[in-house]
């Protein structure tokens, strides 16, 4: 089950680190005709990865894109960054179990991968058990609502 949704796009940003394996992954899903659109970087030059998750989360929040999938060198910069949004559930996943997992009690809308920490198969391996897990619900979800800053 999918949870790509229809005449959505995918979101793609990363930084220098992330910038290869953010490529080798739009080639696989130019292979599979998965639609997106890249936030950037688009060059392997140093950068810096809030100028390009900023906008990726943006886009997430309206509903622009769903989901998202971002890189960095180690995940943490990119997915901090992220997660600075209410609307974004960022997950740093570096197996498939944790991606599992993220999707289906957390109803992650972002995949964060550390690029420099796996290599391209495992990377797509990540990608496809995140986009084939769907949200469990149930307890999850009240959780879930709790996640965003209250307001008071």
């Amino acid at each position: 089950m999918s949870i790509l949704k229809e005449n959505v796009l995918v979101g793609f940003c990363s930084d220098h680190a992330g910038y290869e394996m953010k490529m080798v992954l739009e080639g696989y899903f130019d292979s599979m005709n998965i639609a997106y659109k890249d936030f950037g970087t688009y060059s392997s030059d140093s950068c810096d990865y809030a100028d390009f998750a900023h906008p990726c989360a943006f886009a997430v929040e309206n509903g622009e894109v769903y989901p998202a999938i971002a890189l960095c060198g180690s995940g943490n910069g990119i997915g901090m960054t992220l997660n600075k949004h209410q609307g974004v559930r960022a997950a740093l996943c570096w197996n498939e179990e944790l991606a599992e997992l993220a999707r289906r009690h957390n109803n992650a809308n972002v995949l964060v991968l550390p690029a420099r920490f796996i290599d391209n198969v495992t990377a797509i391996n990540i990608v496809e058990k995140f986009l084939n897990t769907p949200f469990d619900g149930g307890r999850h979800e009240r959780r879930v609502e709790k996640i965003p800053v209250p307001q008071l």
